[in-house]
């Protein structure tokens, strides 16, 4: 994998973010990534980004402040996720992107929404990430199990969290133990082919993709100051789920923009009042 170069600005100043490669041996096309390196939803994007190998321009956008109109005028749906860790007021979804093939588009189509933004991007240039649908007879199988997993897990341990985070410190066990209750049930047998990605792959697939920036920072959370760190060490004990995590997670393209405590000093600052602590 290609290593980028970053020089990181906000609020709508242009940075170059350059992988050397290409996809399909064609020229690549213009993509413009409006992101913020501390929001899930965009880590998705930047993890097909970096699996793909392809080129992009990086634009941050500032958490911090109002979003600026230009970009509410990119991203005109104008809602934000259900969930606190993107730290985004209720203005508008990161990340989105600009995409034009130069020759064959006279302008750029915007693209947002992040499970939409990263499945283009993969079925736009075939890779492991994700089979094309007429690759082979049992390539349209493996999307749909692609899309389960990804489904299961949004459905299935979302609310998990929070719900940690902000039970008191006597109570916060308790809701360990259902999460990994969970992952165990609903996410574990989904698991049993890795090898070590999902569905026996060697690469990294669209199923690690999305999960993947939850993934991370459910373990970083498990510190014993806002989650107990058993969680951690219960998953680990799971066969299927504990490697395949530990997989996900050496992975470079996953772990490249992820500034763990400056994520979690951000999150204090933002939500310090409605969580309780350990410590």
């Amino acid at each position: 994998m290609a290593t980028t170069a970053r020089a990181a600005t906000t609020n709508g100043t242009l940075t170059s973010t350059h992988a050397t490669g290409t996809s399909n041996g064609t020229v690549p096309p213009k993509i413009t990534l409006y992101t913020n390196h501390r929001c899930p939803f965009a880590h998705r994007a930047h993890i097909v980004l970096a699996e793909l190998d392809l080129p992009f321009e990086e634009v941050i956008i500032d958490l911090d402040t109002p979003r600026p109109q230009w970009y509410l005028d990119i991203n005109p749906r104008g809602k934000s996720p259900i969930h606190p860790f993107h730290l985004i007021e209720n203005k508008a979804n990161l990340p989105s992107i600009k995409y034009q093939i130069p020759g064959l588009m006279d302008s750029p189509a915007i693209i947002t929404e992040s499970a939409i933004v990263a499945q283009f991007l993969a079925d736009a240039f075939p890779s492991p990430l994700l089979p094309s649908s007429h690759e082979d007879p049992l390539a349209p199988l493996r999307r749909a199990r692609i899309g389960f997993f990804t489904d299961t897990w949004n459905a299935k341990l979302s609310s998990f969290q929070m719900s940690a985070m902000k039970a008191p410190a006597s109570e916060k066990q308790g809701v360990v133990d259902d999460w990994v209750a969970a992952i165990e049930k609903e996410i574990e047998p989904l698991l049993a082919d890795a090898g070590p990605f999902f569905g026996g792959s060697k690469e990294l697939t669209l199923a690690e993709a999305i999960v993947a920036p939850f993934l991370v920072r459910m373990y970083a959370f498990a510190d014993d100051v806002y989650i107990p760190k058993s969680l951690g060490e219960k998953l680990d004990g799971l066969p299927n789920f504990g490697k395949w995590s530990q997989a996900v997670m050496g992975k470079e393209s996953v772990m490249g923009i992820w500034e763990g405590e400056k994520f979690k000093q951000a999150f204090a600052k933002k939500y310090g009042g409605s969580i309780v602590t350990m410590k």
